[in-house]
């Protein structure tokens, strides 16, 4: 059963970093360290694990289930857990839901499976989401890509889906065009069974918050979440100065050390010097590092 087994996806929902060590194996203790410090943001209604941001497409099932017990053991009982479902066939996402479900997490993250790129009918679609609301109860997040990547769901095809799975309760939006967006928010969010929109539109996030998105679900959470719970939450409170000032600081990381050691698993690669160094010059910009520190670092 989910510790917080009455959340609904809204709100503020960083995803998280997985740290690694040299040989490429799991940094248990570096992971809890920043479970702890992102979980003690204010204004955050959960965290999401085994996602993007924690290199979901590179951890084994094994894995990924470690990833969930450790961070049910570290913070669970404060913030719900959002764990994210990755894989191209419906069976194996299927399994992942139940094992996410046994461990004790409250809602699905389901990323589109590979082969809608080669193209997608509405009972694909339909007949993926079915599998894994049959082997679970939890509370389903539909991950909105752009269209023109071939696995984002058209406005009709995700009318249905919401229509015929009762448990979709929020998408994560990374449509990627403003038109689209505001069609999923003035749609979606006023439908007899409302369903929530989670902004992940990190380059125009002020922007995307004014449509009237009732969340935002964001990998850089895991660096500014404070930011962008205060961002949110100035947006929801009309406070349109306080929300330009906030995003004035949010901009340069946009435009573009949480962990103690920058290893990701190939096929991904660490940054050039130059990328570093950009990343450096907008933690100045933002305010979240001094330019004495920097040029120490």
């Amino acid at each position: 059963m989910p510790r917080h087994a009455r959340y609904v996806p809204h709100g503020v929902i960083p995803a998280v970093l997985l740290p690694f060590n040299d040989d490429l194996s799991i940094d248990e203790k570096s992971f809890r360290a920043h479970l702890r410090d992102v979980a003690a943001t204010k204004g955050i209604s959960a965290i999401t694990i085994n996602a993007h941001s924690t290199e979901v497409g590179s951890l084994a099932f094994d894995e990924q289930r470690r990833v969930l017990a450790i961070a049910q053991d570290e913070i669970g009982e404060r913030v719900p857990l959002v764990n994210g479902v990755w894989a191209d066939g419906s069976i194996e996402a299927a399994r992942i839901a139940g094992m996410a479900a046994n461990g004790g997490a409250s809602a699905l993250l389901i990323f589109p499976p590979g082969p809608f790129t080669l193209g997608q009918s509405p009972p694909m679609a339909l007949a993926h989401f079915k599998r894994i609301a049959d082997a679970t109860d939890l509370p389903l997040i539909v991950f909105q890509y752009p269209l023109a990547t071939g696995q984002g769901y058209p406005r009709d095809t995700l009318l249905k889906m919401v229509d015929e799975v009762a448990s979709i309760r929020a998408i994560k939006d990374w449509a990627g065009s403003v038109a689209q967006h505001e069609m999923h928010v003035r749609t979606l969010q006023n439908l007899p069974r409302p369903v929530n929109v989670l902004t992940t539109h990190s380059a125009w996030l002020l922007s995307s918050l004014v449509l009237g998105c009732n969340g935002l679900l964001s990998g850089s959470g895991s660096v500014i979440a404070d930011l962008q719970a205060q961002l949110f939450h100035a947006a929801k409170a009309n406070d349109l100065a306080e929300a330009r000032r906030l995003n004035d600081r949010i901009y340069p990381l946009a435009r573009l050390g949480r962990l103690p050691r920058a290893v990701v698993r190939p096929p991904l690669v660490k940054l050039s010097g130059a990328e570093i160094e950009r990343i450096r010059a907008a933690l100045v910009e933002a305010g979240l590092m001094s330019a004495k520190a920097r040029d120490a670092a």
